[in-house]
């Protein structure tokens, strides 16, 4: 249950509202959170080389179109460097291989502790991670897939998509599990194509859907509008 309570004098308050709640909560075994509807979502953004994501939510953070900061971008790549800098946000390189991979996932954890970052955000990270993380970061780290799952997997979906004469492309944000693109699903949107649009139009197509995919589920996430039931999840709209 998601409820929205306006106070109808005074400002509010965390604390009273906790002594107060606190032992219903506690009769009826509640798990529960509140907070003000103006609190905003601190966030740690995951990329590689892929910016579109990336660029999408630094405009709809900075025209108020997502109530999140950035606190900071991690990177394998360099290449988005300035991109972010710019912007006046931390960008942190660090680069993955199988060996490094547990260092480099340190790093992700102590930034989020640093800057005090409840959230994660893989826009077009190209590295999986660990078991170990998807359990610490369990319904804090969501995840944006250039499919509509499921749908075609791996290195080049696009091709393999043209390949196969597909007549809907879309993209899936999703929590991030250690089954790897399996997590419950918070947001999809698709398109159609047909046998004249190119590898190109769909790459273009598909970055759109993924900027906007990603978006409309980070704006469910932060508003506390996401349930997780298992492997689905309730979405209160």
């Amino acid at each position: 249950m998601r409820t929205v309570f306006r106070p109808t004098q005074g400002a509010w308050s965390a604390k009273d509202f906790a002594q107060g709640f606190a032992p219903i909560a506690e009769r009826y075994e509640c798990a529960w959170d509140a907070r003000p509807v103006s609190d905003r979502t601190r966030a740690i953004v995951m990329v590689s080389k892929f910016d579109h994501c990336l660029a999408d939510l630094i405009y709809r953070v900075r025209t108020g179109g997502l109530a999140m900061d950035i606190s900071a971008v991690i990177s394998n790549h360099t290449a988005l460097k300035s991109l972010v800098e710019r912007e006046g946000i931390a960008f942190i390189h660090q680069p993955v291989t199988q060996a490094t991979k547990a260092q480099a996932e340190a790093v992700m954890f102590a930034t989020m502790e640093r800057e005090r970052a409840e959230l994660v955000i893989l826009a077009r990270y190209m590295q999986i991670l660990t078991p170990e993380a998807c359990a610490r970061l369990n319904g804090r780290c969501i995840n944006i897939h250039h499919s509509f799952l499921p749908g075609f997997k791996g290195a080049n979906p696009y091709s393999q998509a043209h390949d196969r004469g597909v007549k809907l492309i879309g993209a899936t944000a999703h929590y991030a599990t250690q089954d790897l693109d399996e997590g419950p699903i918070i947001e999809q949107m698709v398109e159609r194509v047909d046998h004249a649009a190119t590898v190109a139009d769909m790459v273009h197509l598909g970055q759109d859907l993924e900027s906007m995919t990603l978006a409309r589920a980070l704006k469910m996430h932060i508003e506390r509008r996401v349930f997780v039931n298992g492997r689905r999840t309730v979405v209160l709209r």
